[in-house]
């Protein structure tokens, strides 16, 4: 497929690095000693049209958190490109405000992904559903007749991502009214996860299906996982395996596992409060990133504020102290119940058992990112992440999973490889709290590594070799993201340093 000239800023803006992004002229073609143009060209070339689509093998559908992720890379390059991402994505709400995390290309064929738009019967049946409201399994829950999507949530990086994207030309977000349209959907959004979604009574939201943590396979699940009866292996088909080494993918019975509870949720109708949850977990970095966007939000509201009053028929908004005021409620509620104080980290939460979940999984130092976290605990978590466990300084990124631990797997997805989007995410709450020397490491490492491994959906954590899919959309944006906020891409070997 033939990627769509860029928008905006056109395909220039697209493809230059940061010393001539400003300049006139034909589309530069992407050089391997240039990784700029090289990640660049990843996104270019992962562009359908409408949105990103993670890879073009292995995810060919727009994702959740992933879009979010590829917005704060592409407001580098075109901010216009970076709105349109996260427009697409929550123009697939559902009614409930709920955001899907997977909006199915209809030019994609039903067989290329599993589970795909037959599995999720969300719209209902046929390609777009049925005008007049969807007549699917979302349909209680108001899944959107115009579009098929999945029926589960991904991590709420979205706002936070707004407020980057916006930040990168404000006069344009302004002529767009980025802000006053996006803001009632994100609004929709963070209300269904701290209502909706709040299945422990504490406060915090809780995600009914692995893949809702977007780290599906870490084995940080497998306690509750193992009361699932996994379907039966005649019952699908998983054509993750056509594109991607078994090594490196959850094994059968895990796949297993996950379409069976996916199953269940959709049989249910999508419901949370109603359904029986086989699976029901506070994860801490779930609720980390809806702390970090409710301070965005309170960010956003104060901007929307000093532009004027809300259009006619826009409802109401709440003020920033609102959004702060939640920010500081959840932050409490993950340090009661989430936090570990003996173990340095935090650790999810078994609703289904009441109890806390083991290992030590690099979900459990993304809270670094809310900004009114204690000090004793980001000083914690900085030790953590600086100890045996996960041996930040000595290697150039965060192993997904507790280097030392008997459940950790170097290649295995979600199981040990370190990944892009986790660093990025490090990086940042290390950088919130003062804790300057790691942040600049990780600073320098993810574009480094990211260009060396052909812009891999994960590393080797040890010694940095790429697996998964290469190309990958993430990967790419969030080093472009990190070299410009650098003042320029660093050197090769500053991955080892």
């Amino acid at each position: 497929m033939t990627a769509a000239p860029a928008e905006g800023r056109g395909a220039t803006a697209l493809t230059a690095s940061p010393g001539d992004r400003a300049g006139a002229g034909s589309p530069a073609r992407a050089r391997p000693e240039d990784p700029w143009r090289a990640a660049a060209a990843v996104l270019l070339g992962n562009w359908t049209g409408t949105a990103t689509v993670p890879s073009r093998t292995l995810y060919p559908h727009q994702w959740s958190w992933d879009s979010a992720f590829v917005a704060v890379g592409l407001r580098h390059l075109s901010p216009r490109r970076a709105q349109r991402e996260l427009e697409m994505l929550l123009g697939a709400q559902w009614g409930d405000g709920r955001v899907p995390h997977i909006v199915f290309n209809p030019a994609v064929p039903h067989a290329a992904y599993f589970p795909g738009p037959d599995f999720w019967r969300s719209a209902g049946s046929g390609a777009g559903g049925r005008a007049g409201g969807s007549t699917g399994a979302g349909a209680r829950a108001g899944a959107p007749a115009h579009l098929e999507t999945s029926g589960l949530v991904q991590p709420p990086v979205h706002a936070l991502a707004a407020l980057l994207v916006h930040r990168a030309d404000p006069a344009a977000s302004a002529r767009r009214g980025f802000l006053p349209r996006i803001y009632p959907r994100l609004l929709a959004w963070h209300r269904y996860l701290t209502a909706d979604r709040d299945l422990g009574g504490a406060g915090l939201a809780a995600i009914v299906h692995p893949w809702e943590s977007g780290m599906d396979n870490s084995p940080a699940w497998d306690g509750p996982l193992a009361r699932v009866e996994p379907a039966a292996a005649a019952s699908f088909r998983r054509a993750d395996l056509d594109h991607g080494d078994p090594a490196d993918r959850p094994t059968d019975l895990d796949y297993g596992r996950y379409v069976r509870l996916a199953a269940d949720y959709r049989d249910a109708g999508y419901a949370d409060a109603a359904a029986r949850h086989g699976f029901a977990v506070e994860d801490p970095c779930v609720n980390a990133l809806l702390i970090a966007s409710e301070e965005a939000m309170a960010e956003i509201a104060a901007e929307l504020a000093a532009a004027g009053p809300a259009p006619y028929g826009a409802g109401p908004r709440p003020g920033p102290a609102a959004h702060r005021e939640r920010a500081a409620r959840l932050t409490e509620a993950l340090v009661a119940r989430l936090w570990d104080p003996g173990a340095g980290i935090f650790r999810g939460r078994d609703l289904r058992a009441d109890r806390p979940l083991d290992g030590y999984g690099v979900a459990g130092l993304t809270p670094l990112l809310a900004s009114g976290l204690p000090p004793a605990v980001a000083r914690a978590l900085a030790a953590t992440l600086a100890g045996e466990r996960f041996r930040l300084g000595e290697l150039p990124l965060v192993a997904s999973y507790d280097l030392t631990g008997p459940a950790f797997d170097r290649t295995r997805y979600w199981r040990g490889p370190a990944w892009f989007n986790t660093a990025w995410l490090v990086e940042r709450g290390l950088r919130r709290h003062g804790v300057a020397g790691p942040a600049d490491a990780l600073r320098r490492a993810v574009p480094a590594l990211a260009a060396a491994s052909g812009f891999a959906e994960y590393v080797d954590p040890l010694t940095g070799a790429a697996r998964g899919a290469r190309d990958f959309s993430w990967t790419a944006a969030l080093a472009l993201d990190l070299a410009a906020e650098a003042g320029g891409w660093p050197a090769a070997g500053a991955a080892a340093r």
